[in-house]
């Protein structure tokens, strides 16, 4: 059956002693007419467990931004001038989307950071200091505006302006698609179009005023788990 008033998972940051994330991933899901829910970091020992109700609990989710991720595991040296993610955090991040490959009808958006994960998930690779070879790195931080460009036609995201905050971007999406880039072209969107809704955005959509790059992806998203099985 269509679930009518679906329930999205929103992952959220450690802040020791606390579990926490930005209002306005909360806010933009309930313009989607959706409801969010926060889904706390759990405990090395509770991972697999809070995995598995996660799942059980949500018809889609968000991953959210974050700090940097380590990635070693990946292959690739991290960076010491990152800012390291929480280890808990990332390392429920990872299994969660492991356990979302085997549930390929469920909806998933990462922000950020999200979609970063997503693309190491997926065999892919970071520009960890974008200042090192982007010059127009700036335009990516500090909440800043600037332009994206469709690459592919038809586009699951339209062309616009968008708000962004990030150091790092991706390099090389794995088996993901590139979906659009930036004027400088930094890669701003990847998806896996055999996935029912698998979208990665760079940009901050939660905070983006045009409507088309912003609400509108978390209500493509909020559709998407409105059709039947979703999960």
């Amino acid at each position: 059956m269509p679930v009518s008033s679906p329930v999205i998972g929103i992952t959220t940051l450690v802040d020791e002693p606390n579990t926490r994330i930005r209002r306005a991933y909360a806010d933009a899901v309930f313009r989607a007419g959706a409801t969010p829910i926060h889904l706390p970091v759990p405990r090395p020992e509770d991972r697999d467990r809070a995995v598995a109700r996660y799942l059980d609990l949500c018809d889609g989710f968000v991953l959210t931004g974050g700090f940097d991720p380590a990635t070693e595991r990946y292959g690739q040296p991290t960076d010491p001038r990152v800012t390291r993610e929480h280890p808990d955090r990332q390392a429920f991040e990872e299994a969660l989307l492991n356990a979302l490959d085997q549930r390929a009808r469920t909806p998933v958006l990462g922000v950020c950071l999200g979609m970063q994960l997503m693309a190491l998930h997926a065999g892919g690779t970071l520009n960890q200091w974008m200042s090192d070879t982007v010059p127009s790195h700036a335009a990516h931080y500090d909440d800043h505006v600037h332009r994206i460009i469709p690459e592919i036609d038809p586009a699951p995201i339209a062309a616009g302006e968008v708000t962004s905050w990030h150091r790092q971007s991706v390099s090389d999406p794995g088996r993901l698609r590139v979906v659009a880039r930036a004027e400088d072209g930094v890669i701003e969107a990847v998806d896996l179009p055999d996935r029912a809704f698998y979208l990665g955005v760079q940009w901050h959509p939660e905070r983006t005023r045009h409507d088309a790059l912003g609400d509108a992806i978390f209500r493509a998203l909020v559709e998407h788990c409105r059709q039947p099985a979703s999960r």
